[in-house]
């Protein structure tokens, strides 16, 4: 007589470890659009797309994942502490964070994310691919980027650039001919009588 196979499996390293970096990337994400500190706001978001890189890495997948480190954390998070920086937003604590639109926001989010869980699960319901490391995905994903979405990956560099380029020219008040300081030009510091102070 055989012994039936345990209903219950225990979870694996692998398993532990994708559920742990999950609930930091998820609880991350909502401390990034709930803090009211722009500068911690885009620090949250580092350690969002680290624990991203981390799936990644635990997937197998270490081309997505060096991709999401030196693109996302190193490109375009250092982007936007260079735009907070440059248009001289406010660094501390602000009341203009909140627009007091937290339901609405939130039903749209919950909404977002069960119209993607449902398309990811429906999509990938039957298939199955075996975590192996090495097995060429580096040369497909790279072959599908530089291939078929080569156009929007050049259209969103120059979107960023331009973004960046704005945020100089936003923040430089020379370029719209503000007036020049106190002192810098004649007549706008106070002359000195003929003895001096």
């Amino acid at each position: 007589m055989t012994e039936a196979a345990p209903s219950f499996l225990p979870p694996t390293t692998q398993e532990v470890v994708f559920l742990l970096l999950g609930a930091v990337a998820v609880g991350s994400a909502l401390l990034v659009v709930t803090t009211r500190q722009l500068v911690h706001a885009a620090l949250w978001l580092v350690v969002c797309f680290g624990a991203l890189a981390g799936v990644y890495l635990v997937l197998t997948a270490e081309f997505v994942a060096w991709v999401q480190v030196l693109i996302y954390v190193g490109a375009v998070v250092v982007l936007l502490l260079f735009g907070i920086m440059l248009t001289r937003a406010p660094i501390g604590r602000s009341a203009d964070l909140d627009s007091g639109n937290r339901v609405v926001a939130a039903v749209v989010a919950l909404a977002t994310a069960a119209i993607l869980v449902t398309v990811v699960v429906d999509g990938f319901r039957t298939a199955y691919t075996p975590l192996k490391p090495g097995e060429g995905a580096a040369g497909e994903l790279g072959a599908s980027v530089f291939r078929t979405w080569v156009l929007p990956f050049e259209a969103l560099s120059v979107l960023l650039l331009a973004a960046l380029i704005g945020a100089i020219v936003l923040s430089r008040t020379d370029i719209r001919g503000a007036p020049p300081p106190v002192g810098e030009s004649g007549g706008s510091a106070p002359a000195e009588g003929p003895g001096g102070p």
